[in-house]
Formats: C-alpha cells, structure tokens, sequence
C-alpha cells in the first residue's frame, strides 16, 4: 500500500479512497499534498484492478477547503520551487481526476470551499453529508481559478449560478448544493460513508470499458477548458506576485477584512 505524508491511500475491494489527511488546516492543500494528490489519482486511475475512485478528506470539519493559506511556503499556490505555473500543479490534479478511466466520488463532508469546491465539482459524482458546505471564495481572497473551477462549474450548476458563487462569494447548504445540481445526493451524516460505498459496489459490477468510454465522451464537450486554464494559469502566477492578490492573504493572516479599493484606481 502506498505511503503519503499527506494522504490515506487505501484498497477495499474494487474501490480505492484518498483522503487528504490534514485535519487540522480542514484538509487545504499545499504543494506536497498536491503533488501527493497527483501521484495518488494516477495510481488508482490506472489500476486494472480498480473500478472507483472515492476522494475525500479526513476529520469531521471539511472535505476541502482550498490552497492552505498559512503554509508560507505554498499559501496562494505560491511556491517557486514547487511545480506548476501556480507553484503546485493544480491544473495537473484537475486534468488527472478528468482523464483516469474510472469514476471518481466526492464524498463530502463539512466545508468544500474555495479550491475544495472546484475539486468537488470536478469529480464525476459527489455525495454530501447533510453538513456539507460549498462556495467560492477566491475574490475575497485575491484568487481565482480561471479553468476548470469557472468554465467547468458553469457547466454543472449554470452561468447564473456558477458567476453568483464567484462574484458573491456565498456559501451554500448541501441541499442547495443538490438543488443547483452542484452534487448528485444528499444523505444524512451517519450513512454517507454506506451510501458512497454502495455507489461504488454499483459501479464496480458494470463494464469497466463501458465506463471508461463514458467518461470520455462527457469529458470531450468540455475538452477545450483544458486548454484555456493552462493558458490562463501561467497569467495566474504574474497575478499572484501583485500587492492587489497579496492582499487578500495579508487580510487574513493579520485577521481583517481586505482592503480592495485601492486597486479601483
């Protein structure tokens, strides 16, 4: 069984779970959870023994919950020795979920928020946990995610929807999650781990190359994302080095409320 500093990579049966394993940062990732991540998929997904894929995060408190902001060496997907042109190879971990020939489930419990919610909706299904919480934040912080977690999202919850998460910044229950189709079910806390866990025993019994041609077919109408979010994040990381982005950590880090209208000017 792989060993991760991060993660909890375990096999059951036909189904493998990664769990990020960060607890106490509410699952947020930095570059090594990242690349941990990437490692992680690209060993499950091709498995010829593996027919689902459950990601989730370990604890009570949150699925994910985005760039781990306190980390100084990674905070804003900022690491200049870490891969990616954002310092961690996001956009590699988003592509990675998309293109492994089998169904990955977000099992979600408490916050997906920020770069937790864009992996969430990323994924092929995703069950929550009556607890759940969704949203964006990225404006708020001086982000954003101009690939996937904007384009993608648009398709899964609607343009309205999609730019009202982005521009306001909300958060969002679990059922208004599974009302805007953002998730595909919602159960209560005590039987989300027995409900993904029969999803994927339903998965596991169908045609894998079935499955795999499936999955391919949904993700070539939203191909082209992939190309414009890379083209996108290398001007994300030109972003990032401003004093307009920086603010939004410096906000937090020094507990008050960002101070964006000064860039107004």
């Amino acid at each position: 069984m792989k060993k991760y500093e991060d993660l909890i990579y375990t096999v059951d049966g036909r189904t493998a779970t990664i769990c990020i394993n960060r607890p106490e940062k509410y699952n947020a990732f930095r570059p090594r959870t990242v690349v941990e991540l990437l490692d992680a998929f690209l060993t499950a997904g091709w498995d010829k023994d593996i027919g689902s894929i459950i990601f989730t995060g370990a604890g009570e408190k949150a699925f994910c919950t985005g760039g781990d902001q306190s980390d100084h060496g990674g905070g804003q997907y900022g690491d200049n020795d870490a891969r990616g042109p954002v310092g961690m190879p996001v956009d590699e971990l988003h592509s990675a979920i998309r293109d492994v020939p089998k169904p990955v489930i977000a099992k979600v419990r408490g916050y997906a928020i920020g770069g937790g919610n864009v992996l969430a909706a990323i994924c092929d299904l995703t069950v929550a946990s009556e607890n759940a919480i969704f949203g964006q934040v990225g404006p708020k912080m001086g982000s954003v995610d101009p690939g996937f977690g904007t384009c993608y999202l648009a398709r899964v919850v609607g343009e309205k929807k999609a730019r009202e998460m982005w521009y306001l910044c909300r958060r969002y229950s679990a059922p208004e999650a599974l009302a805007m189709g953002l998730c595909n079910a919602v159960v209560p806390d005590d039987q989300l781990d027995a409900e993904v866990a029969s999803w994927c025993a339903d998965i596991n019994e169908r045609s894998p190359t079935a499955i795999a041609l499936a999955k391919k077919s949904f993700n070539a109408d939203t191909e082209s994302i992939r190309g414009i979010g890379g083209l996108a994040m290398q001007a994300l990381r030109l972003y990032y080095n401003t004093e307009e982005s920086q603010e939004g950590v410096n906000a937090l880090n020094e507990k008050r409320a960002p101070d964006f209208m000064k860039y107004y000017k």
